[in-house]
């Protein structure tokens, strides 16, 4: 009966988790990523974002998911995960095949010490 009601689907049916160690490895070894920065202009200018990532603000994905590719992995970042959670699901809603979800976001990814762009 709740499955008629509400479904039964998973939370992040076809996305995955990557730690920022895992991800610095993937990026040093010159892997193709699309590292999708989806928190606002201001928090990307003023903590910093890993070097080649791309701005698209979560309000503004769906209108924009047009311009993303679907060949290459996508990697979602936030400050803390949440949201890139939420944009990679979208995406994987949307038949992007390969997405992936920075585990504890930018602060992660700080805290681990890894190299942070400015500006």
């Amino acid at each position: 009966m709740f499955r008629n009601l509400f479904g039964s689907r998973k939370a992040n049916p076809a996305v995955a988790a990557i730690t920022p160690a895992a991800l610095k490895r993937r990026l040093d070894a010159g892997e193709h990523l699309y590292l999708l920065d989806v928190r606002s202009s201001e928090e990307y200018a003023y903590d910093g974002y890993i070097a080649g990532a791309r701005l698209l603000p979560l309000p503004l994905l769906s209108l924009r998911i047009g311009d993303l590719p679907k060949d290459v992995p996508i990697v979602c970042v936030c400050l803390s995960g949440s949201r890139s959670s939420m944009a990679a699901t979208q995406l994987a809603r949307q038949g992007f095949p390969t997405m992936l979800n920075l585990t504890g976001g930018m602060g992660a990814w700080k805290h681990a010490g890894l190299p942070v762009k400015r500006g």
